[in-house]
């Protein structure tokens, strides 16, 4: 038997440039350790699955209905991921064709709106994403936008301007979700505004889909119309996304609206990725990584504000922390890059308010996702926390960085949590 290890993908590609960019990516990946919000560590399987020769097959169109033959084994696979994806989030419909998450709201944007309708969705500086509206995204430009925030003195959702802007504008279509918000959304609360005000409902559940599917945070689909996911993020899967429905009637005009209307082929090597994602998420082992991520998000709070750190909303729900430094003489950008220097790589982000342009931000977004998926744990982690408020406090004194003690460090954490370590390779034939 040959035993097939992740660095054994990397060094069967011939072309040497190429290689070697890959080899110095998987040695980023493995002596530094993510906080971003945005991305995880995918299981060893997903990886293999986006490399099998599935990957060469083009079958525009759903299971049964292709326009091009040869399509059994596919139609297949994209059954047991819609099926997978149905029962992880209770839904009536599922389509995992989307490339992205981005793609999947704008598929059920021309689902269920016309250019020019009326669109409610959160403030991108309070939390909202950029496909949601954003004045410099397609979304923006298509809808007729109105948006709603937080309270400045809590941080937390504004439900009564909400249910007032809702009932001013009477939208099409309201969005709840968003990119940079820590807390847990009240769905039944959207739900039951949207329904006064004869709105639809999307939830872009993307940042915290895994806390859903391990059961500690509302499952959005009993109660919006349409909700829209990404699948990697905490739920550890491929990049990609996925779009859900109660509602087959909805369900019918996004997929009218994916194709023909924004893609052609999927890319059915990622839709197998994704099957391998939902059905990992449905085993215990997933719920104990959530769990443990969530922990980790709860002792990074607290260490922070024991640091003296002001955090959005005093806290975190979720496995997302953002870092209020508005009133810090540095920004969110310097933060980010001073902690890459140290090994850790964070994002800069803009908060409520904000008098920082966004690429420089007053925030800084962390996340504990991609730890616990490394196997970190309330003892293993805090070593980390303390080179993250350490480099912090060194900004805001203005004292020198120890870069060189922050990166050994975190070489010695890197080694007791590989991103892929050996017993996790693959026997194959």
């Amino acid at each position: 038997m040959q035993r097939l290890d992740v660095g054994s993908i990397v060094n069967a590609i011939s072309d040497r440039d190429v290689r070697g960019i890959l080899e110095q990516e998987g040695l980023r990946q493995e002596r530094t350790i993510s906080m971003l919000a945005s991305e995880n560590m995918l299981p060893l399987d997903g990886l293999l699955a986006q490399a099998s020769p599935i990957a060469n097959k083009t079958v525009e169109g759903f299971p049964g209905h292709r326009y091009h033959a040869g399509a059994a084994w596919v139609d297949a696979l994209e059954r047991l991921c819609i099926d997978r994806g149905k029962e992880l989030f209770a839904a009536g419909y599922a389509n995992v064709q989307p490339h992205s998450g981005s793609q999947a709201n704008q598929v059920v944007f021309n689902a269920l709106l016309d250019p020019g309708d009326r669109l409610l969705s959160m403030r991108l500086s309070d939390g909202g994403h950029l496909s949601h509206g954003a004045a410099i995204n397609q979304s923006g430009k298509l809808y007729d936008v109105s948006s709603y925030g937080v309270d400045r003195e809590t941080g937390l959702i504004d439900y009564d301007e909400f249910q007032r802007i809702a009932r001013e504008r009477r939208p099409k279509l309201i969005v709840a979700g968003g990119s940079a918000y820590p807390r847990i959304i009240d769905f039944k609360a959207m739900a039951a505004i949207a329904a006064e005000t004869g709105a639809l409902l999307l939830v872009d559940m993307a940042h915290f889909a895994g806390q859903v599917a391990a059961g500690r945070y509302p499952n959005p689909v009993p109660l919006a119309d349409v909700v829209s996911t990404t699948t990697y993020k905490s739920l550890r899967g491929p990049r990609g996304g996925m779009i859900l429905s109660r509602s087959k009637r909805v369900g019918r005009l996004v997929d009218r609206s994916l194709f023909p209307g924004f893609q052609g082929t999927p890319a059915m090597h990622q839709v197998a990725a994704k099957a391998i994602c939902l059905g990992e998420a449905r085993q215990p082992a997933f719920g104990d990584y959530i769990e443990r991520a969530l922990r980790l998000a709860a002792i990074c709070c607290s260490r922070l504000q024991a640091d003296g750190f002001r955090l959005l909303t005093g806290g975190t729900d979720t496995t997302m922390v953002m870092v209020d430094l508005s009133r810090e003489h540095f920004t969110g950008r310097a933060a980010a890059e001073a902690l890459e220097r140290c090994g850790i790589i964070a994002n800069q982000n803009a908060i409520p308010g904000d008098f920082r342009p966004p690429f420089e931000g007053s925030g800084l977004r962390l996340s504990t996702t991609a730890m616990a998926a490394r196997g970190f744990d309330a003892a293993t982690a805090a070593p980390v926390f303390d080179v993250v408020c350490g480099v912090l406090d060194s900004l805001r004194r203005d004292r020198p960085i120890d870069v060189a003690d922050a990166l050994r460090r975190i070489a010695r954490l890197c080694d007791e949590h590989p991103a892929y370590a050996v017993n996790r390779q693959l026997e194959v034939a």
